[in-house]
């Protein structure tokens, strides 16, 4: 089984790839496969789109925006704590574990819409 790295995890490929059949059973099962796919792709840009209404550039440099600001504020908290030379408190750790988890969920929002617009679910106006 193969496995797709995103910018936090590890997803699996389970997709069945038969071996031991005949030519024209692997044909039809292709063709299959592909109104499947076709179905999914039509799904996802109709549904997609309707929830996310109009987006353009200047959607994602607002995201951009925010996401680096998630960034900025994680590192900062973490250099601010750094700087009392002192052991971290418990609290301490969870303001800064709530930086790093509002940084990776906007990063993985991000990427998601970049791949929204590369597989053609959100088109960009």
């Amino acid at each position: 089984m193969s496995t797709v790295q995103t910018s936090s995890y590890r997803r699996a490929r389970d997709h069945f790839e038969p071996q031991d059949t005949d030519p024209q059973e692997q044909r039809r099962l292709r063709g299959l496969l592909e109104q499947i796919d076709y179905a999914a792709f039509i799904s996802n840009r109709e549904v997609i789109g309707q929830m996310l209404g109009h987006v353009d550039a200047a959607t994602f440099q607002r995201l951009a925006i925010m996401t680096a600001n998630a960034r900025g504020k994680w590192a900062a908290e973490a250099l601010r704590l750094s700087e009392s030379g002192s052991p971290v408190t418990p609290d301490q750790t969870a303001r800064l574990t709530a930086h790093r988890n509002a940084f990776e969920e906007l990063a993985e929002a991000y990427e998601a819409m970049r791949r929204m617009v590369e597989r053609g679910y959100l088109i960009i106006k």
